[in-house]
């Protein structure tokens, strides 16, 4: 067999043309954010569009990079939809900002994989440092920071997702423990059979999923008339599960449920987890990100009386995703749960620095950190104060315009940057009213349902959003009501 040719040449992008084709690339981003009002919304295409727009196979030979630019609004533009749109109102916000870019540009240029402190020092010690400013900001308590000197600290997760299953298997984990102490005698099937653990009926259903993938009981309870999960509730479902055997081992306190962004009573379900030596963790996704704003800070009573907490900065604090904050006050159940120490993985300074692969589900982890290192310094605190301050105005503006014509109803008290209304009447109307907001394509709306209630969310998504955005977005809602409301009188027998 002839040896492998070691001097084999192959072409390959040098930073000559690097440069050039980055700086085309920025100036077509800067373009489109800037002209980002002129697109339609919601891309008008069909499943396997793209298909017939690219070659049957991968080149053999290297193409130039002005044909891959040239393609960009063929091939990838046609089919987008514009999250960044002052006209996208759907789901929650994704942040994005130019400093934000930058720092994942940098990060694709490092490219360490920051599973160990060994592996890339700096990728650690940033994140310990970022969670440590960012939770100050918020206003966390002294026992979920590194700075305090304890085992505490923050990790940047994924997605909120996995940081409530990280959080839950933290808690199983825990309570496996306890249980064997007390019942040596029983298996950790047996225990496992056992454990229960509760949220908001109102709750993401990542929590359900939590539950599923970790192998345990989860109850959606329900919530009081006003969609908050309260602690006389809890306490009741603890003690009747208690009472037929079950173990109750962690509770999610959802602030700003997706739905209709209501708050759990956290203060109150904290007192019924303390009592009973049960998990808390907080799922603050959406609306943790206002709490950089003191006024919003009476939502997050009862924080203190937490285990863990996340949010994401990739919702609404200009940090593009994937940047999902969480804190542990002892992540030591979260390292022991998933502590798994092979040789080529070992290194001279653990233990003295977080091997932050303990802290999450996957191994691999990017330098994300770096993006809050930017956002935060080129922002500053005050300016992403009054960019959440300005998003939940344009909030109330909306509630205003609505309030203004009697035809509709505001369904929930509207306490961020999220308006959920209706016409007044029946879900049907509603239902049509989405399809016509929706098939005209100025703007994007997505609708939820509680209590058998169908209605409208009108999220404030893009930083570009101006005073004027909202008025076009009311003048797309109104005149849709007009036509449907038009279209159920002339077909009414």
């Amino acid at each position: 067999m002839a040896d492998p040719d070691v001097n084999l040449k192959f072409e390959t992008m040098e930073a000559g043309d690097f440069k050039d084709f980055a700086k085309a690339m920025t100036d077509y981003i800067a373009e489109y954010l800037e002209n980002i009002r002129d697109r339609q919304v919601v891309p008008s295409v069909k499943p396997g569009y793209l298909r017939p727009l690219v070659p049957e196979q991968a080149p053999n030979q290297p193409e130039p990079w002005t044909a891959v630019m040239a393609d960009i609004e063929r091939v990838v533009m046609s089919g987008v939809t514009h999250w960044h749109s002052p006209r996208f109102h759907a789901y929650f916000p994704t942040a994005n900002s130019y400093p934000s870019i930058v720092a994942d540009m940098l990060s694709g240029a490092i490219a360490c994989i920051g599973f160990t402190w060994i592996a890339s020092p700096a990728c650690t010690e940033l994140e310990v440092v970022m969670l440590d400013w960012l939770g100050q900001m918020l206003g966390l308590p002294e026992t979920f920071l590194a700075r305090s000197g304890g085992e505490a600290g923050g990790v940047i997760q994924g997605t909120a997702s996995e940081a409530t299953l990280v959080a839950l298997l933290g808690a199983k984990a825990r309570m496996m423990q306890r249980v064997k102490e007390s019942h040596p005698e029983w298996t950790e099937t047996e225990i496992l059979s056992k454990l229960v653990g509760y949220c908001n009926k109102q709750a993401h259903s990542s929590v359900e999923r939590a539950g599923l993938l970790g192998g345990v009981k989860l109850r959606s309870l329900k919530p009081d008339c006003k969609r908050r999960l309260r602690g006389d509730i809890l306490r009741e479902a603890m003690e009747e599960d208690i009472r037929n055997g079950l173990i109750p081992f962690y509770v999610v306190a959802t602030l700003g449920t997706t739905s209709s962004c209501t708050f759990d009573a956290l203060d109150e379900l904290g007192e019924v987890c303390n009592a009973q030596d049960v998990w808390l963790h907080v799922d603050a996704a959406y609306a943790g990100s206002a709490f950089i704003c003191p006024e919003f800070r009476y939502l997050m009573k009862g924080i203190e009386k937490a285990d863990s907490f996340n949010f994401n900065p990739h919702k609404w604090m200009l940090v593009n995703f994937d940047c999902s904050a969480m804190w542990l006050k002892q992540p030591r159940w979260i390292v022991d749960a998933f502590n798994v120490d092979p040789l080529y993985l070992k290194h001279d300074q653990q233990g003295s620095a977080p091997d932050y692969r303990h802290w999450q589900i996957p191994l691999g982890r990017r330098f994300r950190a770096l993006k809050l290192w930017f956002v935060l310094r080129l922002y500053g605190v005050e300016n992403l104060q009054k960019h959440i301050r300005k998003h939940v105005a344009l909030a109330h503006l909306f509630e205003k315009l609505c309030t203004s014509d009697e035809r509709f109803e505001i369904f929930e008290e509207v306490i961020m940057g999220l308006v959920c209304f209706r016409l007044k009447g029946s879900n049907e109307l509603n239902e049509e009213l989405l399809r016509r907001i929706n098939g005209r394509g100025k703007i994007h709306l997505v609708p939820s349902k509680i209590d058998d209630v169908y209605f409208l969310r009108l999220a404030v998504c893009s930083r570009f959003s101006e005073e004027s955005d909202i008025q076009v977005s009311w003048e797309e809602v109104k005149s849709s009501a007009d036509e449907v409301l038009k279209t159920f009188k002339n077909n009414k027998p």
